[in-house]
């Protein structure tokens, strides 16, 4: 019979979606707002910045776990491993090489926190942890620096990213804030 699967599973047959397949879907709305690049600067300008804006929003709004004197760490909103995190100075600055001395430091202390205090919440493996310089380097938000501090576990790359292009995150992004924020 038409619109059957198995014996006891029945999908609804919508038209123009193709022919029906074996195939289950993950549905992920929340993925369309980074697709149709919402949020992204418009340009170089604070005005149009991202991290500009949050720096200013207050802590649960805008997702931030810690401020400090030059920095704050904030999750990422596409994360690619539950916990993902950016650390962000609040000045409007694209290079590296542009830091003070104090948001040097203050970048690295933050990073090395953030890996303490995800060890202790989730019991991550391992890290991946890095600034992209520039839009050819794979920046998203190219203007202003951000360095990412993304947790990994063994087997975390298994058949759903790899073969389904497919992150399952089990955890919303405010759970997880709270948690890491009061781990902070």
């Amino acid at each position: 019979m038409a619109g059957e699967r198995g014996e006891d599973r029945t999908f609804v047959e919508q038209d123009g979606v193709g022919v029906p397949d074996q195939l289950q879907r993950l549905w992920t709305p929340h993925r369309m707002a980074y697709i149709r690049g919402e949020n992204k600067p418009d340009g170089d300008g604070e005005s149009g910045c991202p991290f500009c804006r949050l720096a200013g929003l207050d802590d649960e709004t805008a997702l931030i776990l810690a401020r400090g004197e030059t920095v704050f760490a904030v999750l990422n909103l596409y994360p690619y491993n539950p916990g993902h995190l950016m650390v962000v100075p609040y000045r409007h600055v694209a290079d590296y090489t542009d830091l003070t001395a104090e948001e040097t430091a203050e970048v690295a202390d933050f990073t090395k926190r953030a890996m303490r205090v995800i060890r202790t919440v989730s019991q991550a493996h391992g890290f991946n942890i890095g600034l992209n310089q520039g839009v050819a380097a794979g920046a998203g938000i190219a203007a202003h620096l951000h360095q990412h501090v993304v947790p990994r576990w063994g087997g975390d790359s298994n058949f759903m990213p790899v073969i389904g292009h497919t992150k399952v995150l089990p955890q919303l992004l405010g759970e997880t804030r709270k948690l890491l924020a009061e781990a902070w």
